[in-house]
C-alpha cells in the first residue's frame, strides 16, 4: 500500500483506505491474470517449438537421406567420368543408338562389371539369341561362364509377339487401363533371382510387337516402367533409332518415362563413322553436357571424355 500512497500524495490526491485497497486488489488480480497468460503462452510457444524442433529433424533426415543417395559406376573406361558421382542407384536409363552404334556393347559391358564386383546382373533379350549375345561376350574376352556359375549373371531370352495377345485381351478388359501382373506376362525375374541390374533389350522389339496397336503398347510401355521402378534395381532399357535421333525412342514416351538417357552415335565424318556418346539426361545427378569420343576396341568400349566430337558433327 505505501506504493499506491507515495504516488497519489505527489499527485495531491488523497484516497480513503479502502479505496486504495481496492485498487491495489484489482492490480494483484491483473497481475496473476498476466502472469497466469504468460504460463499458457510459455507451454504453447514450448509445443510449437518442440513441433518446430520435429519438423527440423524431418527436414534434416530427408536432407540426410538426399545426401546418402547411392550412385553406381559401369566400370567403362572413361564414360564414369562424365558422370560427377555416377549413375543414381535403383533408375531406369533409356541406352539409344543407331544400328552399329554400341548398345548392345556397352549393355554387356556393364553388366559384366557389376557382376565381377559381386552385383546380381540379369539381361534379357527380346532380339538376339543367348548363344550370340555369349558370343559377343567372347569375342572380347569377358569370362561370363564363371560369372554364371556363381549365379551373379544370367542372360535370357523371350519372344515378344507372345505375349501381345495376352496384354491386348487385358488391356480390352480393363477398359484402357493395364491392370496386369508385368512379371507374370514377361516373366522378367527368374524366380529365386533378385537382379541389382538388368538390360532390357530393347525396347523396340517389344513396340514392334504392338504393331497397330500404340495406344495398347503406350499403356504397357508406362506399366512396364512402374514394374521396374517396383524393382529397386538399375535398368539400362536399349531403344534403337536413327544414326541423328531426334527422339530417342519409338514413340517418345520412353524417353520421357526414364530417369536418363544415354546417346551412342556412329557419326558419318566423309567416308568413315565415328562413334560418339552423350549423356542426354540424368535425374538427381550432375554430367557433362557433351557429345565425347568413343571407340569399341579388344577389351571393349573406351570413352575419350575430353575429346568432343560436336564440332565434327556440325
Amino acid at each position: 500500500m505505501g506504493l499506491l500512497s507515495t504516488i497519489f500524495k505527489k499527485r495531491g490526491q488523497k484516497l480513503a483506505k479502502e479505496q486504495i485497497e481496492q485498487i491495489e486488489s484489482k492490480i494483484q488480480e491483473t497481475r496473476k491474470r498476466y502472469s497466469s497468460q504468460r504460463k499458457i503462452k510459455s507451454v504453447t510457444s514450448g509445443k510449437k517449438t518442440k513441433q518446430v524442433n520435429v519438423k527440423s529433424k524431418l527436414i534434416n533426415k530427408s536432407y540426410s537421406e538426399n545426401k546418402e543417395k547411392k550412385f553406381i559406376k559401369t566400370g567403362i573406361s572413361g564414360f564414369d567420368k562424365l558422370l560427377e558421382k555416377g549413375i543414381p542407384k535403383s533408375t531406369s536409363i533409356l541406352v539409344s543408338g543407331g544400328a552399329g552404334s554400341g548398345k548392345t556393347i556397352f549393355c554387356l559391358q556393364t553388366l559384366f562389371n557389376a557382376a565381377k564386383n559381386g552385383e546380381k546382373c540379369l539381361y534379357l533379350s527380346f532380339e538376339e539369341s543367348e548363344k550370340r549375345l555369349k558370343e559377343h561376350m567372347d569375342d572380347f574376352g569377358w569370362d561370363w561362364k564363371e560369372l554364371e556359375n556363381k549365379g551373379l549373371l544370367k542372360i535370357m531370352r523371350k519372344e515378344p509377339f507372345n505375349f501381345t495377345n495376352t496384354i491386348e485381351a487385358m488391356t480390352e478388359k480393363a477398359k484402357g487401363e493395364l491392370l496386369i501382373d508385368i512379371n507374370e506376362v514377361l516373366e522378367i525375374i527368374p524366380e529365386g533371382f533378385i537382379p541389382d541390374r538388368i538390360v532390357l533389350d530393347s525396347v523396340t522389339a517389344i513396340a514392334a510387337a504392338f504393331s497397330g496397336k500404340e495406344e495398347s503398347y503406350r499403356i504397357f510401355i508406362e506399366q512396364l516402367f512402374r514394374y521396374l521402378e517396383s524393382l529397386h534395381a538399375t535398368t539400362f532399357l536399349i531403344s534403337e533409332t536413327e544414326q541423328m535421333p531426334t527422339i530417342y525412342s519409338r514413340t517418345g514416351v520412353e524417353e520421357f518415362l526414364a530417369d536418363g538417357v544415354i546417346v551412342l552415335y556412329a557419326i558419318r565424318i566423309g567416308n568413315i563413322r565415328e562413334n560418339g556418346i552423350e549423356v542426354l539426361k540424368l535425374r538427381g545427378a550432375k554430367h557433362e553436357k557433351k557429345i565425347v569420343a568413343m571407340q569399341i576396341k579388344n577389351k571393349g568400349i573406351e570413352v575419350y571424355p575430353q575429346q568432343e566430337v560436336l564440332s565434327e558433327m556440325k
